[in-house]
């Protein structure tokens, strides 16, 4: 156990020295937004990810402190996933031979050398409070699978609530449910139906999700529009899927590939409770390799089923010591070790020492703060009450850094700012500002404005090198019908 410990204490102390030294990604400023605009829901997600900022967004917290939830969630996670394994290891028949073989410890380990869990460990998405809640369920799973376990209250009470802040967090979160009862029924068979206490488990998830489908009957159930139309992508290839694939191997490591051996152990080895837990893998990661055909499925979104699977590559690295692989596991380990501090080491000096002949991905956290006062400061000085921008996606930053000043986006597609802010109206005015690493043309004529001034330009600098820059445009006299073009495209 005290390895363990070495491993979240240096883990967590990345963390915290990375979140408090860079801003706010895109996603995390959206998602800070929701805590500003409290509602039952919201355009793309459930309302979760701002309900739980939402006291420290009020209390004015720091980024550094903002980051402690995301980072809480991570290392609850973690200890879940070592709770899970031992009781993997526990469980199974030969654990006689592995009395010292720390399938907890491995487990723990390969979550912590996954290069895209850091990143949900310093930001806080959707995902990183569903990848907790599913490590949660898969907890409870295993109690509720013992022989005697159905009839213990407080373990259902706590699944109802569990499922339900899940469902809070993600729409994805059906397909945790989906697992969680495959277990049981494979496990129980049919006298699971008759336990009463799984029909109040499900009472109070389903009561705890009602908040997402009131605002979604209230707003023309545009979230499950959006939702459906998003996962469905476009023409389905198989290309896709291998690309997918690919990026799924660079974004959480070979390491958890020894999952599928701790799968295949419990099935040789151990009672069914063992075999059925892998169902909350085998039931979400399918799903959305089918999704990616259609170039759709985003690296992050199968981060849950990732992380049920750690218990069980925990178990089959713990064996590895006896069947002469450890010198690949250790090597393995190291690299990715490596990786995932040069990542983080490269989004702290905004990709120093490379450079970059296309665009920055590790510009992004850097200077929003200092373009958000900027844009307050020029808006207060030219009578201008809102921000633009071009691309929905520079939007998030913008509305973050530059509250309370509504962010009007430019752009002909419907989003939450649409909901927050509506449209720029005909014959408005507004201070647009452009970014170098997402640049766009400054809009006028039919498509555009009739004026637009150049008011400011704001250079952005890590370790003496220019990463980005920001231009602020006082522009007026709307046209009401956007058509963005990229710089560079006519």
């Amino acid at each position: 156990m005290s390895d363990v410990r070495v491993v979240l204490a240096f883990a967590c102390t990345l963390h915290f020295c990375v979140g408090a030294l860079v801003g706010l990604s895109v996603d995390e400023a959206h998602y800070a937004l929701y805590a500003t605009h409290l509602d039952w829901s919201y355009f793309d997600h459930p309302p979760l990810v701002g309900w739980v900022q939402w006291p420290l967004v009020a209390l004015h917290a720091p980024t550094a402190v903002l980051r402690l939830l995301p980072e809480l969630l991570w290392l609850a996670t973690a200890v879940l996933v070592y709770a899970v394994a031992e009781r993997l290891q526990a469980s199974n028949r030969d654990s006689g031979t592995l009395a010292t073989s720390r399938a907890g410890y491995w487990a723990v380990l390969v979550f912590a050398l996954a290069p895209l869990f850091h990143v949900l460990g310093i930001g806080l998405l959707p995902d990183t409070l569903l990848v907790f809640f599913t490590a949660a369920l898969m907890w409870l799973t295993q109690r509720l699978m013992e022989p005697t376990a159905l009839h213990r209250a407080w373990l259902w009470l706590a699944v109802g609530l569990v499922l339900g802040f899940a469902g809070l967090s993600k729409y994805t979160a059906i397909l945790q449910a989906l697992a969680f009862g495959g277990c049981l029924l494979l496990v129980h068979g049919r006298a699971l139906v008759s336990q009463r206490w799984l029909w109040w488990s499900v009472l109070i998830a389903v009561l705890l999700v009602t908040p997402v489908v009131y605002w979604n009957y209230g707003q023309d159930w545009i979230s499950f529009t959006y939702q459906a139309r998003h996962g469905a992508g476009g023409d389905w290839q198989w290309v896709h899927v291998l690309r997918f694939v690919l990026l799924q191997l660079l974004v959480y490591g070979p390491l958890l590939l020894w999952g599928f051996a701790g799968v295949f152990r419990c099935f040789g080895q151990t009672g069914q409770a063992g075999r059925a837990l892998a169902l909350f893998f085998l039931i979400p990661f399918p799903v959305f390799a089918a999704l990616s055909g259609g170039g759709s499925s985003l690296p992050h979104w199968t981060a849950p089923a990732w992380v049920a699977l750690a218990p069980f590559a925990g178990l089959a690295l713990a064996d590895t010591v006896h069947k002469g692989w450890r010198a690949l596991r250790t090597a393995l380990a190291w690299v990715q070790g490596l990786i995932s501090v040069a990542a983080l080491g490269l989004m702290l000096t905004a990709g120093w020492p490379f450079s970059w002949s296309f665009a920055n991905p590790f510009a992004d956290v850097h200077g929003w703060d200092q373009a958000g006062a900027r844009a307050l400061a020029l808006a207060a000085q030219h009578g201008l009450t809102g921000v633009g921008v071009q691309n929905w996606t520079l939007a998030s930053r913008l509305g973050w850094y530059a509250r309370p000043l509504p962010v009007y986006v430019l752009q002909d597609r419907f989003d939450q700012f649409d909901l927050w802010a509506g449209d720029l109206p005909p014959g408005g005015s507004t201070l647009l500002v452009d970014w170098s690493q997402m640049s766009y043309t400054v809009p006028l004529g039919s498509h555009g404005f009739g004026t637009c001034t150049l008011l400011d330009t704001q250079a952005v600098a890590r370790l003496g090198v220019e990463v980005a820059t920001f231009r602020f445009y006082a522009c007026h006299n709307w046209s009401g019908a956007p058509q963005p073009i990229p710089q560079g495209k006519v």
